[in-house]
């Protein structure tokens, strides 16, 4: 089953959003949350990246997130 934008959580895997959601890559990196380094995606999940980066509202930039890609997928 593919991910979408409504399944993903803290606990998704960085490497599964970002084969899901190529776009979220560059997001998250406006937002201080590189996740891609030497080409290959953060091995760990997406909270657990946000907590290395010290992201103090991991849930409000997980609600950014996700309406990036809604809207992005209405293009």
């Amino acid at each position: 089953m593919a991910l979408t934008h409504d399944d993903i959580t803290l606990d998704t895997s960085v490497e599964e959003l970002i084969e899901a959601y190529p776009g979220s890559a560059g997001f998250l990196a406006d937002n201080k949350v590189v996740c891609i380094l030497c080409g290959e995606p953060y091995w760990g999940s997406l909270g657990e990246l946000m907590a290395q980066k010290n992201i103090t509202e991991p849930e409000a930039l997980l609600d950014r997130l996700k309406e990036h890609l809604s809207v992005s997928a209405g293009r």
